[in-house]
């Protein structure tokens, strides 16, 4: 009985063991870019298919967030060191908020810059998004480089794109 019963409770520790390894973020399951769907200023879509050759730097934010309005003024600061970059930028927030945050930052004159609605609020649960901005780093052959929470510095961005 007691074999029986060392077995069993082997086998439950086994399994639950199996079943929390299993709970890691999708994109560390798929380390590609992954297959968003974004709403434009314009209403037209933008997906991972339309991405050109090249990396891709996606940052999920809200136009209201302190944060993320720092993070792209540095990002701006620095723009020409992503002009083989495409920067892709997503929000769940309002598409008026969005309209705002291109205006202000004059993002419609950069066309390496994307910017759009996640409507589907496919990416904060495929990231495991806890705080904003939020920024993947893919290389030119799609592959993630890496992944933060919160600011970062922009030369840390650009060393990881390159």
């Amino acid at each position: 009985m007691k074999k029986w019963y060392l077995s069993v409770v082997s086998l439950f520790v086994v399994l639950m063991t199996v079943a929390q390894s299993d709970t890691s973020s999708p994109y560390k399951k798929f380390p590609t870019v992954p297959p968003f769907t974004l709403l434009q200023a314009d209403s037209t879509k933008f997906t991972k298919d339309q991405l050109k050759k090249g990396p891709v730097l996606l940052m999920f934010f809200s136009p209201g967030c302190d944060h993320c309005q720092h993070q792209m003024e540095d990002i701006m600061k620095k723009i020409e060191d992503f002009k083989h970059t495409q920067l892709v930028l997503a929000t769940y927030e309002k598409f008026e908020d969005m309209l705002e945050f291109i205006k202000y930052f004059e993002l419609e004159r950069h066309p390496n810059i994307r910017i759009g609605r996640d409507e589907k609020f496919f990416l904060p649960p495929f990231f495991n998004i806890k705080s904003l901005p939020y920024l993947a780093a893919y290389n030119k052959k799609g592959d993630l480089v890496d992944t933060w929470q919160g600011n970062v510095p922009v030369d840390t961005l650009i060393k990881a794109l390159q």
